[in-house]
């Protein structure tokens, strides 16, 4: 319907006027306010960008470990410090990204520390090799829980990761994964909740003491885990609740020989291949059912690391030294490239 033309000037009286005057200066100023606001956001981001570029800057590339350490897994957790554990003795590394400083947080208890995990509690979670599993507190260093996760042998407990109600646990020697339920505030479970999944479909365990279940995460959606078998080099899809894998497709980037330690972040995930001195980057499906190879990150300071955790665009890797002879005096250290 076409719209009858109509003047509305001779309505509007110089109360109106000044009125909508005021409204408009109003918002002309708001408007400036808003501007302003918004270039002094910008700026203060600027400035923080400046300071993390500048603080990423000094965070030095290699972090020393005492003599005879022999690390394997690493986590870090929202503040600037890494943990590791020993293979040796079984001790917890606490060490200062921005410093390269560190101590002894706690005593081993004689037996491997191999991957670990931290929790938003501040609770490591350690795989134990042949002794299972514990939690340690990461503040005090106290023993807050300890788990035998299989009577089968032979055992290798060798990494593990976190969802928000479970605890999942690789075991090299066996053809299975170990689930800890937690609670709903984070409650450890007692001994015998212990949970096994056996790993069936695409899965063939190499009989022996091989390498076989490695390093953990989980698909980019979260609908399933992903664990890669080192042995073969194969990186598998794993159904939580049936144990079911399905290998995933990686195309010709595959196989991931000597595949260690896992890093997902969004949908990029990082491959720790050890002996390789290694690391291969894939794009991956979200429901991680295939995979992209982008790139692969080396360096000429790697000496077999095995596993990798990242903090403010950097990745950091402890330095395993698989093929040097280890001695209490053998030097072992963490390094740091740009993720």
């Amino acid at each position: 319907m076409a719209l009858e033309h109509r003047s509305f000037a001779p309505h509007l009286t110089r109360r109106s006027l000044l009125t909508a005057g005021a409204a408009t200066a109003g918002a002309v100023l708001a408007g400036a306010a808003g501007a302003s606001a918004t270039a002094a956001e910008r700026t203060d981001r600027a400035d923080r960008a400046e300071r993390a570029e500048r603080a990423e800057q000094t965070q030095p590339a290699v972090i020393p470990l005492p003599n005879g350490f022999r690390p394997e897994g690493i986590t870090i957790g929202g503040g600037p410090h890494a943990y590791l554990g020993s293979l040796g003795d079984g001790s917890i590394y606490r060490a200062d990204l921005r410093t390269g400083e560190g101590s002894v947080i706690s005593a081993g208890p004689g037996t491997p520390s191999v991957g670990l995990k931290l929790d938003h509690l501040g609770r490591l979670f350690v795989a134990g090799g042949g002794q299972g599993a514990r939690v340690v507190d990461a503040r005090t260093g106290r023993i807050l829980a300890s788990y035998v996760l299989t009577t089968a042998a032979p055992t290798f407990a060798n990494d593990v990761f976190l969802t928000p109600r479970t605890a999942w646990f690789t075991d090299s020697y066996q053809p299975a994964l170990y689930a800890l339920p937690l609670g709903r505030h984070g409650e450890l479970p007692d001994a015998e909740n212990v949970v096994r999944i056996t790993l069936s479909g695409d899965w063939s365990q190499v009989p022996g003491e091989v390498v076989n279940a490695n390093g953990i995460t989980r698909t980019p959606d979260g609908s399933a885990l992903l664990v890669v078998q080192s042995g073969v080099g194969g990186l598998h899809r794993v159904n939580p609740r049936t144990g079911v894998t399905q290998r995933v497709d990686l195309g010709d980037a595959a196989p991931l020989t000597n595949g260690d330690g896992l890093l997902l972040t969004g949908r990029t995930l990082y491959v720790v291949q050890n002996r390789q001195n290694a690391i291969d980057v894939f794009r991956l499906a979200a429901d991680g059912r295939s995979g992209v190879f982008r790139r692969r990150i080396t360096d000429p300071l790697f000496d077999v690391p095995t596993t990798v955790a990242a903090y403010r665009g950097r990745l950091y890797l402890p330095n395993a030294r698989f093929t040097t002879t280890p001695t209490p005096q053998t030097p072992y250290d963490v390094i740091s490239v740009p993720a």
